[in-house]
C-alpha cells in the first residue's frame, strides 16, 4: 500500500497497564502517588536551585535542567495513564498520539544526553579544578543545554514525522499504556523496515554516544581520585559523583535493556514494566537521590523549609 496520511485511522485505544478490572483502582492510586511525587520532588529541585545562590554552579544549572526535563516526561505520560485507569474509553487521537511520542521522544534524548554533560562537568572538576570556572562558564553551560536540546528536537522530529507517514490500517488497538513505537509499528500496513533501521540507528546513536561520553569521563575521573593521597580527599571526590552514578545506572541500564535488545527477545509484557520504570520511576527517584546524597541540597531544603516557618 502507498504509504501517506490517508490512512483510515483517527484514533487509537491504549489497553493500558493491564486489562484485569481488580487490579485498575489500586494501580491508579499507586501512579497518582508517584506523579505527585514527581512532581513535589522535581519541583522543588528546581525551586531549590534557582532561589539559592549556593547552588547557581554549573553542576546544580545541569541538574535544575535534569528536573525539569524528568518532570515534562513524567507529565508526557503519566495523565493519560491515570485516565485509562479510570475511563471507559481508552482512546486517543491519531494528533494527540503523534505529540505524545514526540514530546517523550524529546524528553528521553535530552535526559540522556543531559547525563553525558554532567558526567563531563564532573571530568572538568575533578581532573581539572584549576580550570573550572573557565571551562564551565555560564555560555558553555548554555550552549551545552542548547546544543543537547537541538540534538533531542531534530531527532524526535524526524521519527516522528517518518513514523506518522506510515498507513495504519489494520486495527487501532495500541497494547500499552501509552503511544509507543513498537505496538504503533506493529499496526501500520505500509513497509516499516527503512522506519525501523532509522529509528535502531538514531537510539544507538543517542545511548551509545552518551554512554562513551559517561564512561570516558569517569575513566579519568576514577584514575585522578585513585592519585590522590589523602583517604578524605578521595572519599568526597567519589561522593561528588555517586548520585550521578546512580542515575546513569537506573537511566542507561534500562535503555540498553528496552533498546538494544535482539528483535526476537521483544515481550509485550516486559516492555511495559521497563517503560513504567523509565517514563515514572526514574523521573520521581532522580530527585530524591540528589537531595539524600548532596549535603548542598539538604542545606539548602533545610534553609528554604525554616523560611518558611518562621
Amino acid at each position: 500500500m502507498e504509504e501517506g496520511n490517508h490512512s483510515e485511522v483517527t484514533e487509537f485505544i491504549l489497553t493500558g497497564l493491564t486489562d484485569r478490572p481488580e487490579l485498575q483502582a489500586p494501580l491508579c492510586g499507586v501512579f497518582v502517588m508517584i506523579y505527585v511525587i514527581t512532581l513535589v520532588g522535581n519541583g522543588g529541585m528546581i525551586f531549590l536551585i534557582t532561589t539559592d545562590p549556593r547552588l547557581h554552579t554549573p553542576m546544580y544549572f545541569f541538574l535544575r535542567s535534569l528536573s525539569f526535563c524528568d518532570l515534562c516526561c513524567s507529565t508526557v505520560i503519566a495523565p493519560k495513564m491515570l485516565q485509562i485507569f479510570l475511563a471507559e474509553k481508552k482512546s486517543i487521537s491519531r494528533t494527540a498520539c503523534a505529540v505524545q511520542i514526540y514530546f517523550f521522544l524529546y524528553c528521553v534524548d535530552i535526559e540522556c544526553l543531559l547525563l553525558a554533560v554532567m558526567a563531563y562537568d564532573r571530568y572538568v572538576a575533578i581532573c581539572n579544578p584549576l580550570h573550572y570556572t573557565v571551562t564551565m562558564s555560564r555560555q558553555r553551560c548554555n550552549l551545552l543545554v542548547a546544543g543537547v536540546c537541538a540534538v533531542g528536537l531534530v531527532d524526535s522530529v524526524i521519527l516522528t514525522y517518518f513514523t506518522f507517514r506510515l498507513s495504519f490500517c489494520r486495527s487501532n488497538l495500541i497494547r500499552h499504556f501509552y503511544c509507543n513505537f513498537p505496538p504503533l509499528m506493529a499496526l501500520s500496513c505500509s513497509d516499516t523496515h527503512i522506519r525501523e533501521i532509522l529509528m535502531f540507528a538514531s537510539t544507538c546513536y543517542i545511548i551509545v554516544s552518551s554512554a562513551v561520553t559517561i564512561l570516558l569521563s569517569y575513566v579519568c575521573i576514577f584514575s585522578s581520585i585513585l592519585r590522590i593521597r589523602s583517604a578524605k580527599g578521595r572519599c568526597k571526590a567519589f561522593s561528588t559523583c555517586a548520585s550521578h552514578l546512580c542515575a546513569v545506572g537506573m537511566f542507561h541500564g534500562t535503555q540498553l535493556f528496552m533498546y538494544l535488545r535482539p528483535p526476537s527477545s521483544y515481550s509485550m509484557d516486559t516492555d511495559k514494566i521497563a517503560s513504567v520504570f523509565y517514563t515514572l520511576v526514574i523521573p520521581m527517584l532522580n530527585p530524591l537521590i540528589y537531595s539524600l546524597r548532596n549535603r548542598e541540597v539538604k542545606d539548602a531544603l533545610r534553609k528554604a523549609v525554616n523560611k518558611f516557618l518562621a
